[in-house]
Protein backbone atom coordinates (compact mmCIF):
# COMPACT_ATOMS: atom_id res chain seq x y z
CA UNK A 1 0.00 0.00 0.00
CA UNK A 2 1.36 3.47 -1.15
CA UNK A 3 0.37 6.79 -0.60
CA UNK A 4 -1.80 7.06 -4.28
CA UNK A 5 -3.55 3.98 -2.52
CA UNK A 6 -4.19 5.36 1.26
CA UNK A 7 -3.65 9.04 1.75
CA UNK A 8 -3.30 9.21 5.54
CA UNK A 9 -1.15 6.04 5.15
CA UNK A 10 2.92 6.04 5.80
CA UNK A 11 4.43 4.71 2.76
CA UNK A 12 5.65 1.34 3.55
CA UNK A 13 8.19 0.99 0.33
CA UNK A 14 11.66 0.06 1.06
CA UNK A 15 12.78 2.99 -0.93
CA UNK A 16 15.59 6.12 0.27
CA UNK A 17 13.01 8.64 1.07
CA UNK A 18 15.98 11.29 0.39
CA UNK A 19 15.06 10.09 -3.71
CA UNK A 20 11.83 10.89 -3.40
CA UNK A 21 10.45 13.56 -5.70
CA UNK A 22 8.30 15.56 -3.56
CA UNK A 23 12.04 15.98 -1.14
CA UNK A 24 13.34 17.96 -4.29
CA UNK A 25 9.96 19.85 -5.57
CA UNK A 26 7.12 21.80 -3.69
CA UNK A 27 4.38 19.11 -2.91
CA UNK A 28 1.92 21.42 -3.28
CA UNK A 29 2.84 23.55 -6.70
CA UNK A 30 5.73 21.62 -7.60
CA UNK A 31 8.11 24.54 -7.82
CA UNK A 32 11.78 24.06 -7.36
CA UNK A 33 12.33 27.35 -6.28
CA UNK A 34 13.49 26.04 -2.20
CA UNK A 35 14.89 27.48 0.64
CA UNK A 36 15.91 25.25 3.32
CA UNK A 37 16.13 27.65 6.62
CA UNK A 38 15.40 25.81 10.03
CA UNK A 39 16.66 22.13 11.25
CA UNK A 40 16.60 20.12 14.08
CA UNK A 41 17.95 16.34 14.09
CA UNK A 42 16.67 13.38 16.60
CA UNK A 43 13.54 14.83 17.77
CA UNK A 44 10.62 12.22 18.35
CA UNK A 45 8.93 10.93 15.10
CA UNK A 46 5.39 10.58 16.90
CA UNK A 47 4.96 13.63 19.87
CA UNK A 48 1.52 12.38 20.79
CA UNK A 49 1.80 8.30 21.63
CA UNK A 50 1.44 7.05 25.03
CA UNK A 51 4.33 5.33 26.25
CA UNK A 52 3.69 3.12 29.29
CA UNK A 53 7.32 2.78 30.11
CA UNK A 54 9.47 5.22 31.00
CA UNK A 55 12.65 3.41 29.00
CA UNK A 56 10.13 2.81 25.64
CA UNK A 57 9.63 6.49 25.79
CA UNK A 58 13.11 7.74 25.95
CA UNK A 59 13.46 4.94 23.21
CA UNK A 60 10.94 5.83 21.21
CA UNK A 61 11.68 6.09 17.43
CA UNK A 62 13.22 9.98 16.29
CA UNK A 63 13.59 11.74 13.06
CA UNK A 64 14.84 15.13 11.84
CA UNK A 65 12.86 18.20 10.69
CA UNK A 66 14.18 20.18 7.92
CA UNK A 67 11.77 22.83 7.44
CA UNK A 68 11.50 24.49 3.63
CA UNK A 69 9.90 27.06 1.94
CA UNK A 70 8.50 27.70 -1.41
CA UNK A 71 9.44 31.05 -2.97
CA UNK A 72 6.52 30.34 -5.46
CA UNK A 73 3.42 29.82 -3.30
CA UNK A 74 4.95 30.90 0.23
CA UNK A 75 4.57 26.57 1.61
CA UNK A 76 6.74 25.43 4.22
CA UNK A 77 7.24 21.77 4.45
CA UNK A 78 9.46 19.42 6.59
CA UNK A 79 11.75 17.99 3.76
CA UNK A 80 13.33 15.25 5.92
CA UNK A 81 9.53 14.29 7.17
CA UNK A 82 9.91 10.22 7.14
CA UNK A 83 6.14 8.65 6.98
CA UNK A 84 7.88 5.45 7.82
CA UNK A 85 8.15 6.33 11.14
CA UNK A 86 4.71 7.64 11.91
CA UNK A 87 2.23 5.80 13.99
CA UNK A 88 -1.61 6.75 13.87
CA UNK A 89 -2.86 3.85 15.80
CA UNK A 90 -5.36 3.75 19.23
CA UNK A 91 -2.34 4.96 21.26
CA UNK A 92 -2.32 8.00 19.78
CA UNK A 93 -3.75 10.40 22.17
CA UNK A 94 -4.63 13.88 20.76
CA UNK A 95 -8.18 15.01 21.78
CA UNK A 96 -8.71 18.13 23.28
CA UNK A 97 -12.12 17.48 24.51
CA UNK A 98 -11.30 17.57 28.17
CA UNK A 99 -10.75 21.53 28.02
CA UNK A 100 -13.91 23.81 28.60
CA UNK A 101 -11.99 26.58 26.55
CA UNK A 102 -11.67 24.03 23.57
CA UNK A 103 -14.89 22.69 23.72
CA UNK A 104 -16.66 25.83 23.78
CA UNK A 105 -14.73 26.86 20.57
CA UNK A 106 -15.56 23.19 19.02
CA UNK A 107 -19.15 23.61 19.87
CA UNK A 108 -19.34 27.20 18.33
CA UNK A 109 -17.53 25.91 15.24
CA UNK A 110 -20.27 22.92 14.50
CA UNK A 111 -23.16 25.69 15.30
CA UNK A 112 -21.43 27.99 12.92
CA UNK A 113 -21.25 25.06 10.19
CA UNK A 114 -24.40 23.93 10.63
CA UNK A 115 -25.90 27.37 10.59
CA UNK A 116 -23.78 28.39 7.09
CA UNK A 117 -24.37 25.20 5.71
CA UNK A 118 -28.06 24.36 6.61
CA UNK A 119 -26.79 20.99 7.68
CA UNK A 120 -29.84 19.29 9.00
CA UNK A 121 -30.44 15.58 8.86
CA UNK A 122 -27.41 15.76 5.88
CA UNK A 123 -24.75 13.06 5.64
CA UNK A 124 -21.66 14.48 7.24
CA UNK A 125 -18.10 12.93 6.87
CA UNK A 126 -14.63 13.89 8.17
CA UNK A 127 -11.26 12.46 7.08
CA UNK A 128 -8.83 12.47 9.94
CA UNK A 129 -11.65 12.08 12.56
CA UNK A 130 -9.52 11.37 15.64
CA UNK A 131 -11.50 10.64 18.55
CA UNK A 132 -15.36 11.37 16.78
CA UNK A 133 -16.35 14.51 18.86
CA UNK A 134 -17.00 17.13 16.19
CA UNK A 135 -18.87 14.45 14.00
CA UNK A 136 -20.86 13.48 17.78
CA UNK A 137 -21.41 17.47 17.77
CA UNK A 138 -22.64 17.79 14.50
CA UNK A 139 -25.09 14.83 14.52
CA UNK A 140 -26.33 16.12 18.38
CA UNK A 141 -26.97 20.04 16.99
CA UNK A 142 -28.25 19.25 13.74
CA UNK A 143 -29.80 15.38 13.66
CA UNK A 144 -26.85 14.51 10.92
CA UNK A 145 -25.29 11.15 10.15
CA UNK A 146 -21.67 11.14 10.46
CA UNK A 147 -18.92 8.96 9.29
CA UNK A 148 -15.26 9.64 10.67
CA UNK A 149 -12.26 7.68 9.03
CA UNK A 150 -9.03 7.51 11.43
CA UNK A 151 -6.65 4.96 12.50
CA UNK A 152 -6.82 6.68 16.33
CA UNK A 153 -10.38 6.55 16.40
CA UNK A 154 -11.69 4.33 19.41
CA UNK A 155 -15.79 3.93 18.36
CA UNK A 156 -16.03 2.39 22.28
CA UNK A 157 -15.32 5.99 23.40
CA UNK A 158 -18.90 6.92 21.76
CA UNK A 159 -20.98 4.60 23.65
CA UNK A 160 -23.98 5.60 25.15
CA UNK A 161 -23.10 9.79 24.21
CA UNK A 162 -26.18 10.91 22.98
CA UNK A 163 -26.15 11.65 19.07
CA UNK A 164 -23.21 9.28 18.70
CA UNK A 165 -25.66 6.95 17.35
CA UNK A 166 -26.01 8.76 14.32
CA UNK A 167 -22.19 8.60 14.05
CA UNK A 168 -20.20 5.66 12.51
CA UNK A 169 -16.25 5.72 12.92
CA UNK A 170 -13.84 4.07 10.79
CA UNK A 171 -10.65 3.35 12.69
CA UNK A 172 -8.84 2.74 9.66
CA UNK A 173 -6.25 4.90 7.17
CA UNK A 174 -8.83 6.83 4.83
CA UNK A 175 -9.49 5.81 1.10
CA UNK A 176 -10.97 6.57 -1.98
CA UNK A 177 -13.74 3.99 -1.63
CA UNK A 178 -14.83 5.26 2.02
CA UNK A 179 -16.07 8.38 0.22
CA UNK A 180 -18.43 6.48 -2.46
CA UNK A 181 -21.33 7.68 -1.28
CA UNK A 182 -20.80 11.46 -2.00
CA UNK A 183 -21.06 13.71 1.49
CA UNK A 184 -23.37 17.19 1.98
CA UNK A 185 -20.34 17.76 3.73
CA UNK A 186 -16.88 17.12 3.77
CA UNK A 187 -14.17 18.35 7.05
CA UNK A 188 -10.90 17.80 7.91
CA UNK A 189 -9.59 19.30 10.48
CA UNK A 190 -5.99 19.31 12.03
CA UNK A 191 -5.16 16.48 9.36
CA UNK A 192 -3.53 18.20 6.03
CA UNK A 193 -0.89 19.31 8.25
CA UNK A 194 0.34 15.80 8.67
CA UNK A 195 0.36 15.01 4.86
CA UNK A 196 3.08 14.86 2.99
CA UNK A 197 2.20 14.87 -0.50
CA UNK A 198 -0.46 17.70 0.26
CA UNK A 199 -1.19 18.10 -3.92
CA UNK A 200 -1.95 14.38 -4.16
CA UNK A 201 -4.16 14.29 -1.17
CA UNK A 202 -6.63 17.67 -1.90
CA UNK A 203 -6.64 16.11 -5.51
CA UNK A 204 -8.01 12.40 -4.17
CA UNK A 205 -10.90 14.44 -2.14
CA UNK A 206 -11.54 16.18 -5.11
CA UNK A 207 -12.28 13.01 -7.55
CA UNK A 208 -14.82 12.06 -4.90
CA UNK A 209 -16.58 14.95 -5.35
CA UNK A 210 -18.88 16.55 -8.35
CA UNK A 211 -19.43 20.13 -8.74
CA UNK A 212 -23.28 19.31 -9.31
CA UNK A 213 -23.93 17.65 -5.54
CA UNK A 214 -21.87 21.23 -4.16
CA UNK A 215 -20.57 19.37 -1.18
CA UNK A 216 -19.27 22.02 1.09
CA UNK A 217 -15.73 20.96 1.97
CA UNK A 218 -13.93 22.75 5.43
CA UNK A 219 -10.43 22.31 6.29
CA UNK A 220 -8.35 23.32 9.60
CA UNK A 221 -4.98 23.37 9.69
CA UNK A 222 -2.26 25.41 11.82
CA UNK A 223 -2.20 28.82 10.51
CA UNK A 224 1.90 29.09 9.60
CA UNK A 225 2.44 32.92 9.50
CA UNK A 226 1.60 33.08 13.18
CA UNK A 227 4.08 30.42 13.64
CA UNK A 228 7.02 32.11 11.99
CA UNK A 229 6.23 35.63 13.04
CA UNK A 230 5.84 34.40 16.41
CA UNK A 231 9.26 32.01 16.56
CA UNK A 232 6.30 29.72 17.55
CA UNK A 233 9.04 26.27 18.06
CA UNK A 234 6.50 24.30 19.81
CA UNK A 235 4.48 24.56 16.78
CA UNK A 236 6.89 22.57 15.13
CA UNK A 237 7.27 19.02 14.95
CA UNK A 238 8.41 16.08 13.20
CA UNK A 239 4.63 14.87 12.55
CA UNK A 240 3.64 18.02 11.13
CA UNK A 241 5.47 17.85 7.86
CA UNK A 242 3.18 20.88 6.10
CA UNK A 243 2.72 24.26 7.14
CA UNK A 244 0.03 26.41 5.50
CA UNK A 245 -0.53 30.02 4.92
CA UNK A 246 -4.02 31.40 3.58
CA UNK A 247 -2.33 32.42 0.28
CA UNK A 248 -0.73 28.59 0.46
CA UNK A 249 -3.69 26.70 1.31
CA UNK A 250 -6.02 28.74 -1.16
CA UNK A 251 -3.81 28.28 -4.18
CA UNK A 252 -3.29 24.46 -3.14
CA UNK A 253 -7.00 24.08 -3.25
CA UNK A 254 -7.71 26.36 -6.50
CA UNK A 255 -4.98 24.24 -8.29
CA UNK A 256 -6.83 21.14 -6.92
CA UNK A 257 -10.10 21.32 -8.63
CA UNK A 258 -11.86 23.77 -6.33
CA UNK A 259 -13.48 27.04 -5.49
CA UNK A 260 -12.46 29.07 -2.28
CA UNK A 261 -15.41 30.49 -0.60
CA UNK A 262 -14.11 31.36 2.63
CA UNK A 263 -11.01 31.58 4.71
CA UNK A 264 -10.59 32.42 8.51
CA UNK A 265 -8.21 32.82 11.13
CA UNK A 266 -9.69 31.37 14.49
CA UNK A 267 -8.82 30.38 17.63
CA UNK A 268 -6.60 33.39 19.17
CA UNK A 269 -5.26 33.37 15.29
CA UNK A 270 -3.75 30.16 15.70
CA UNK A 271 -6.00 28.27 13.48
CA UNK A 272 -6.63 28.73 9.54
CA UNK A 273 -9.78 27.14 8.12
CA UNK A 274 -10.62 27.45 3.98
CA UNK A 275 -14.18 26.32 2.73
CA UNK A 276 -14.60 25.40 -0.74
CA UNK A 277 -16.64 24.00 -3.36
CA UNK A 278 -15.75 21.38 -6.47
CA UNK A 279 -15.43 23.18 -9.50
CA UNK A 280 -15.20 21.99 -13.35
CA UNK A 281 -14.49 25.33 -14.51
CA UNK A 282 -10.87 25.50 -15.71
CA UNK A 283 -11.03 29.07 -15.60
CA UNK A 284 -12.48 29.56 -12.25
CA UNK A 285 -9.90 31.62 -10.22
CA UNK A 286 -10.87 32.22 -6.31
CA UNK A 287 -9.61 35.71 -4.38
CA UNK A 288 -6.88 34.77 -2.28
CA UNK A 289 -5.68 36.34 0.54
CA UNK A 290 -1.97 38.54 0.37
CA UNK A 291 0.88 36.73 0.22
CA UNK A 292 2.36 39.30 2.71
CA UNK A 293 5.61 38.82 4.39
CA UNK A 294 6.15 35.56 4.67
CA UNK A 295 9.98 35.64 2.95
CA UNK A 296 10.84 38.05 5.08
CA UNK A 297 9.63 36.02 7.92
CA UNK A 298 11.32 32.69 6.51
CA UNK A 299 15.34 34.95 6.10
CA UNK A 300 14.79 36.62 9.85
CA UNK A 301 13.57 32.94 11.72
CA UNK A 302 16.96 31.42 12.59
CA UNK A 303 18.01 34.51 14.35
CA UNK A 304 14.75 35.35 15.90
CA UNK A 305 13.80 31.45 17.41
CA UNK A 306 17.61 31.90 18.57
CA UNK A 307 16.85 34.97 21.16
CA UNK A 308 13.23 33.57 21.82
CA UNK A 309 14.85 30.31 22.93
CA UNK A 310 17.44 31.82 25.27
CA UNK A 311 14.56 33.87 26.71
CA UNK A 312 13.19 30.52 27.92
CA UNK A 313 15.89 28.84 29.07
CA UNK A 314 17.11 31.73 31.27
CA UNK A 315 13.66 31.66 32.88
CA UNK A 316 13.72 27.87 33.56
CA UNK A 317 17.42 28.41 34.85
CA UNK A 318 17.27 31.17 36.66
CA UNK A 319 14.11 29.65 38.57
CA UNK A 320 15.97 25.80 39.27
CA UNK A 321 18.84 28.19 40.20
CA UNK A 322 16.58 29.46 43.45
CA UNK A 323 15.71 26.24 43.82
CA UNK A 324 12.34 26.20 42.22
CA UNK A 325 9.88 23.61 41.08
CA UNK A 326 9.39 23.38 37.33
CA UNK A 327 5.93 22.13 35.72
CA UNK A 328 4.61 21.99 32.25
CA UNK A 329 1.22 22.11 31.67
CA UNK A 330 0.03 20.33 28.76
CA UNK A 331 1.33 16.75 27.66
CA UNK A 332 1.12 17.09 23.94
CA UNK A 333 3.01 18.12 20.80
CA UNK A 334 4.02 21.29 22.15
CA UNK A 335 5.52 20.11 25.05
CA UNK A 336 7.60 17.53 23.48
CA UNK A 337 9.20 20.13 21.20
CA UNK A 338 10.15 22.22 23.70
CA UNK A 339 11.21 19.43 26.41
CA UNK A 340 13.15 17.94 23.20
CA UNK A 341 14.56 21.07 21.44
CA UNK A 342 15.21 23.83 24.46
CA UNK A 343 18.30 21.34 26.22
CA UNK A 344 16.01 22.12 29.75
CA UNK A 345 14.71 18.78 30.15
CA UNK A 346 16.83 17.77 33.18
CA UNK A 347 15.47 21.25 35.03
CA UNK A 348 11.67 20.62 34.36
CA UNK A 349 10.44 18.58 37.08
CA UNK A 350 7.32 17.08 35.56
CA UNK A 351 4.51 17.61 32.89
CA UNK A 352 0.90 17.26 33.86
CA UNK A 353 -2.41 17.31 31.54
CA UNK A 354 -6.03 17.47 32.40
CA UNK A 355 -7.09 14.76 30.36
CA UNK A 356 -7.23 11.57 31.91
CA UNK A 357 -6.28 8.97 28.58
CA UNK A 358 -2.50 10.87 29.09
CA UNK A 359 -1.88 10.63 32.96
CA UNK A 360 -0.02 7.81 34.05
CA UNK A 361 2.29 7.34 30.93
CA UNK A 362 5.59 8.96 29.56
CA UNK A 363 6.46 11.99 27.63
CA UNK A 364 7.98 10.46 24.13
CA UNK A 365 12.22 11.29 23.95
CA UNK A 366 12.45 12.17 27.74
CA UNK A 367 10.64 9.70 29.65
CA UNK A 368 8.71 12.73 31.70
CA UNK A 369 5.62 11.02 33.93
CA UNK A 370 2.32 13.03 33.12
CA UNK A 371 0.29 13.36 36.07
CA UNK A 372 -2.70 15.19 36.67
CA UNK A 373 -3.34 18.29 37.99
CA UNK A 374 -4.61 17.13 41.58
CA UNK A 375 -0.72 15.59 41.80
CA UNK A 376 0.68 19.63 41.55
CA UNK A 377 -1.09 20.26 45.46
CA UNK A 378 1.90 18.16 46.46
CA UNK A 379 4.40 18.80 44.07
CA UNK A 380 4.15 22.44 45.09
CA UNK A 381 5.33 24.16 41.68
CA UNK A 382 6.74 27.50 41.97
CA UNK A 383 7.05 27.95 37.80
CA UNK A 384 4.07 26.68 35.72
CA UNK A 385 4.17 26.71 31.59
CA UNK A 386 1.40 26.74 29.82
CA UNK A 387 1.96 25.39 26.42
CA UNK A 388 -0.87 27.37 24.77
CA UNK A 389 -1.76 31.05 25.87
CA UNK A 390 -5.14 30.56 25.05
CA UNK A 391 -6.07 28.08 28.30
CA UNK A 392 -4.14 30.90 30.69
CA UNK A 393 -7.68 31.76 32.33
CA UNK A 394 -8.65 27.86 32.50
CA UNK A 395 -5.20 26.74 34.17
CA UNK A 396 -5.23 30.04 36.45
CA UNK A 397 -8.57 28.50 37.92
CA UNK A 398 -7.59 24.67 37.92
CA UNK A 399 -4.47 25.81 40.05
CA UNK A 400 -6.38 28.40 42.40
CA UNK A 401 -8.87 25.93 42.72
CA UNK A 402 -6.03 23.62 44.36
CA UNK A 403 -5.10 26.28 46.15
CA UNK A 404 -1.38 26.41 44.66
CA UNK A 405 0.22 29.85 44.09
CA UNK A 406 2.83 29.95 41.55
CA UNK A 407 3.97 32.45 38.65
CA UNK A 408 2.09 31.23 35.47
CA UNK A 409 4.26 31.96 32.04
CA UNK A 410 2.50 31.01 28.47
CA UNK A 411 4.00 30.25 25.51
Amino acid sequence: MNETESILAPSTGTEDLVESAWLHSCPSCGSRDLELFYEVRGIPANSCLLFDDRQQAIDCPKSNIGLTYCRDCDFVFNAEFDARQMEYSGRYEETQGFSQTFSRFHRQLAAEMIERHDLHEREVMEVGCGKGEFLVLLSQMGENRGVGVDPSAIPERLEGIDGAERVTLIPEYFLPEHCRTEPDFLCCKMTLEHISDTAQFISTIRKGLTAAKGTVVFFQVPEAHRILSECAFEDIYHEHCSYFTGYSLGRLFQSCGFRVTRTAQEYDDQYLTIEAVADDSAQSVSELPDRGDMAALVSSFPERLAEKRDYWRTMIRQAKEQGQRVVLWGSGSKAVSLLTTMGVSELVDCVTDINPNRQGYFMPGTGHEIVPPSALAEIKPDLVIAMNRIYRDEIQAELDGLGITCRLECL
